[in-house]
Formats: C-alpha cells, structure tokens, sequence
C-alpha cells in the first residue's frame, strides 16, 4: 500500500503536479487515484474554512498551531474513513495534494524553531497513531520561493490580493513555512524537487520530469 504526498507552499503548483503524477501512473497502468485537502466539499472542513477566510481572525497567529492542526487533522480523519479508506487498504496508490505533511509546514511554522521537534513528535502522534490515518510512503515536497510562489498566486487570483486566504496574505509567514518546511524535509527524509530558477517559477512539465525522477523505484 502506498500514499504519497505532494505538498509545498501556497501557489507552488501541488495541484497541477498531482494530477500529472496521476498521468503518469495511469498510463503505466499502475491503480492510483487523487485526494486532495482540505476537502472544500465535505462539511469536515467547516472549521478549515472558517479559519482560512480569518473569522477566528486576521492574523495567523491567532488560532495557536495546535488548533489549527486540528481542525485540518479531523478532516483528513473524515476523508480517509469515509472516502478513500477501502481503496487504500486494497492498494491503490492515494496521490495526496497535501496532507499532515502541511500542518508540518504552515502551523509549525508559527513556533520558534526550538519547539519544531516537539512539535512534529505531537504531529505525528496525533494523527498517524490517535486519529489512525495512514502515515505517507513517500513526501514529494515543492521547493519554491515566496517570491516565486507570489507569482503564481497573483496569476491564479489575476491580482486581486482579497481573494487570498490568510496565510496567503502574509509574506513573512509564508518565508517563516518555507524554513518549516525545509526543516521537516531534511528531519523525516521528503524528497525536495526544486520548483524555481532564482524567483522564476519553473515551467510545469520541468517540475514534472524532476518529480518522476524520484520516484523511480517506488513502484
């Protein structure tokens, strides 16, 4: 059984990867199929939204990171027992566009690097082994640039920065995830795939190319 995430930060194109990924593998006719999170359409991530869109505030730090993890834990939670659960136990490959991998990223990345350690420890403990959803095979992280990923947000909104969510918004926030992220990576062994030439985002099928590559021998 395999689950294998690709994550990274906002903007870093996880979205278009994955469903590439899935190309890929379907035409080596290897069962997979794609779940992403939070999941907008199932009433689990009522509190994932609520949060997002700032209505228990405006600024990121003020829902505390154990919190936040939560509400986007029990969502996954959800997802895995009412959706993908069965096909997971008969071995189709779940391509996650992202995952726990993610609170890894934007939630420890509200704390000071001393607590990161700890805090990945409760991370894991409380959704692999408390709430019992799979733990990934493999992490296929997006290295990109806030400046980089700037770009790519500011394309998919065409400029208008309100349709941003609150981590969006927030530039040293998203600087403060990318150092989370890179910290997690190295500690728990994702595979990094650099996404960006300098603060130029890389063109898609590039990223492509650099993705299948590390996962040669996961079949």
């Amino acid at each position: 059984m395999k689950l294998i995430v690709i994550d990274g930060l906002d903007g870093s194109g996880k979205a278009t990867q994955t469903a590439l990924v899935h190309e890929d593998l379907t035409r080596r006719g290897i069962p997979s199929r794609i779940v992403s999170f939070p999941d907008y359409n199932s009433d689990s991530s009522a509190l994932v939204k609520m949060y997002l869109r700032g209505d228990f505030g405006q600024s990121v730090t003020d829902v505390g990171p154990f919190a936040a993890s939560a509400f986007f834990a029990v969502d996954r939670f959800a997802s895995f027992k009412k959706d993908w659960g069965e096909d997971y136990r008969n071995g189709t490959v779940i391509l996650c566009d992202r995952y726990t991998t993610s609170n890894a990223v934007h939630q420890m990345a509200k704390l000071p690097q001393s607590q990161w350690e700890d805090f990945l420890c409760w991370l894991y403990d409380f959704e692999f082994k408390k709430l019992g959803i799979p733990a990934p095979s493999a992490v296929i992280y997006l290295d990109m640039s806030p400046a980089a990923t700037e770009k790519l947000l500011a394309a998919r909104y065409h400029g208008d920065d309100s349709k941003k969510d609150i981590h969006e918004r927030d530039r040293q926030y998203m600087e403060n995830s990318r150092k989370a992220a890179q910290f997690a990576a190295q500690r728990d062994g994702w595979l990094t795939v650099n996404c960006c030439q300098g603060d130029v985002p890389l063109p898609p099928e590039e990223i492509t190319a650099r993705i299948l590559e590390k996962m040669k021998g996961m079949d």
